[in-house]
């Protein structure tokens, strides 16, 4: 019997070649997504002055070659690098600064982000490489072109309304499947969506996520375990543990600022801000672009409703709204939106009511050590 891979004059059939072609002509998450198409292959510029710890050519445990530093925050440096045992595929290598690997919290938060995005499998989550034998910790992703929603924003700000409705809905499949897996992202940010240049999305960042069956982190003072003050939740403000509503209102809460180009409760002091998203309403959103639908102001309200049981309950149950906006009933209830009002207390805004103790007990120490200072110069 012949093989089935044959040659008809100059046609050849391949079965791999007819997978490759039919995944390259399949229909991709952001093609109807205008503002989407063509988006600059971009990464926050590293600082001049900084002086890498792998330097290009170095070879990671005898696996990864880096080729340099793409990003840098105040905690850990995101490497480019090929993957030889990957027929030299591009991944991301993120080392942690020297200083914080014998921090022992954030030591456990690196554990926590590689055993939360292997426990995860789905086309909009970043995908993480597996790594048997490590000489120091590290994690290792794929390597994405394109940018994140927070630089798209930056560019373009308020996104057509067909687009951020489409966009928001595409996370509420990689947030449905986070939560079937028993997980709670608690950082839902533009800073951490990547708009790719292949048309797909990615929700990164699984440094702060809640497992079901984790420990509740212990939070002093306002630190990035809680989550980033524009998006978070009523609920993390009040330093509760949330589930998967918590994530619910962070995509409002980008959803909000995708539609208005405005961050709900925006504020230059942070404190104000969250105190803000405890005690009231964000503003409405066609206040903001009265060009909007009331279809997508009441999804935008529904999301982000101070009380957990009255938002959205699933993912799913947001999507199917957001996918079909001409079927919601629109109830009118951005007229009935409560005004933020100042209320301090350890109940409900226990991080900013401790801080402001704190404060205040340091403040009566310095005046109380300057009294003593002057008095005894007497």
């Amino acid at each position: 019997m012949k093989p089935l891979v044959k040659s008809l004059g100059c046609l050849v059939f391949n079965p791999v070649n007819l997978r490759k072609r039919m995944n390259a002509n399949a229909r991709r998450p952001l093609d109807e997504v205008a503002c989407c198409l063509d988006v600059p292959d971009y990464h926050d510029p590293v600082e001049a002055t900084y002086s890498p710890e792998f330097r290009a050519g170095y070879i990671l445990d005898g696996r990864f070659v880096i080729s340099g530093p793409i990003s840098r925050s105040g905690m850990a440096t995101v490497y480019q690098a090929q993957d030889l045992l990957s027929d030299k595929e591009l991944v991301a290598v993120k080392v942690p600064h020297l200083r914080y690997e014998s921090d022992p919290n954030f030591f456990s938060r690196f554990q926590r982000e590689e055993e939360v995005g292997r426990k995860l499998d789905h086309p909009f989550l970043l995908k993480f490489v597996t790594v048997e034998q490590k000489s120091r910790p590290y994690l290792v992703t794929e390597y994405l072109r394109g940018c994140t929603l927070a630089h798209l924003l930056n560019e373009t700000r308020p996104l057509p309304e067909k687009d951020a409705l489409q966009i928001a809905s595409l996370l509420c499949d990689a947030l449905q499947h986070m939560h079937w897996r028993g997980v709670v992202h608690r950082d839902l940010k533009p800073g951490n969506i990547m708009i790719c240049r292949d048309r797909t999305i990615r929700l990164m960042d699984f440094g702060i996520a809640a497992m079901a069956d984790s420990r509740k982190i212990t939070l002093q003072g306002f630190t990035a375990t809680m989550g980033t003050p524009e998006y978070m939740s009523p609920e993390q403000v009040k330093n509760q543990r949330g589930d998967e509503r918590s994530d619910i209102y962070c995509l409002g809460a980008v959803l909000y600022e995708m539609l208005t180009g405005s961050v709900p409760f925006q504020d230059e002091n942070c404190w104000v801000s969250m105190n803000n998203r405890v005690t009231g309403d964000p503003i409405a959103p066609r206040k903001l672009n009265p060009n909007l639908s009331p279809e997508a102001e009441e999804i935008v309200l529904h999301a982000m409703q101070r009380d957990p049981a009255r938002r959205y309950q699933t993912a799913a149950a947001m999507k199917a709204d957001l996918d079909s906006p001409h079927k919601i009933h629109v109830t009118g209830y951005c007229d009935r939106l409560e005004a933020p009002s100042f209320r301090l207390s350890m109940r409900e805004t226990p991080v900013l009511a401790g801080s402001l103790i704190a404060a205040g007990i340091l403040l009566v120490q310095v005046l109380a050590f300057l009294l003593i200072k002057h008095l005894m110069a007497r």
